[in-house]
């Protein structure tokens, strides 16, 4: 509501003003044309009064429902402003987080990678472990076999104990591959379960965000 609204006095549909007294027929007759001139002119400038309040009337009114028009705007445009506000607030927290969750996500994968390159590595590095050592027994067992040649006064139980040495190193040898092939089988595993339970985790983070959003929506 203006200034003027709120100062000015009510106006009211149309001031009636007192009639004038109405004056009987044969007093009316009776009565000269500068006379009946000054009561038109009476009755004229009431009519021009009434007409004056009318127009004040409608100009107040229109004053009004336009200062209603405009508060209706500016609350339409405050809560325009506040949503897209809040979106923008949604999509930023969104990226964020998908963000941090795709550099997570590559951080894992990274490790995995990693962990597998390892496993690879020291898997490569025992089995030439293996090969040597293999090669390492065959050859002592071929110098065995040249001493047996060569001295056919060795002991039976000499020849015995050497093979027996060779077959725990040969069963030492592949306790420790199996080992080892295990460690590195349950290495991969966890990592697999981490990854799944990093999987969950951005499927629930993501439903949460969807759900943010259907509620932000008018």
């Amino acid at each position: 509501m203006t200034s003027r609204e709120g100062a000015g006095p009510k106006k009211t549909f149309g001031t009636r003003h007192p009639a004038s007294p109405k004056i009987p027929a044969m007093t009316q007759a009776a009565l000269s044309p500068a006379s009946r001139d000054a009561d038109l002119d009476a009755a004229l400038t009431l009519a021009r009064a009434e007409v004056r309040d009318l127009q004040r009337t409608v100009t107040v009114l229109r004053e009004a429902l336009e200062s209603a028009h405009a508060d209706a705007r500016a609350a339409v445009a405050r809560a325009e402003a506040a949503s897209a506000a809040e979106i923008a607030q949604l999509k930023a927290t969104a990226t964020a987080l998908r963000d941090e969750l795709e550099a997570r996500r590559l951080e894992r994968e990274a490790a995995l990678q990693k962990a597998h390159a390892d496993a690879a590595q020291e898997m490569a590095q025992l089995k030439a472990t293996a090969a040597a050592l293999r090669e390492e027994l065959e050859q002592s067992a071929a110098q065995s076999r040249l001493a047996v040649t060569r001295a056919h006064t060795a002991g039976q139980g000499e020849i015995t104990q050497l093979r027996n040495t060779a077959a725990s190193l040969r069963d030492a040898l592949e306790r420790a591959a199996a080992e080892k092939e295990t460690a590195v089988q349950r290495a991969v595993l966890e990592l697999s379960a981490e990854n799944a339970q990093l999987r969950d985790t951005v499927q629930a983070l993501r439903d949460q965000l969807e759900a943010a959003g259907g509620r932000a929506k008018p």
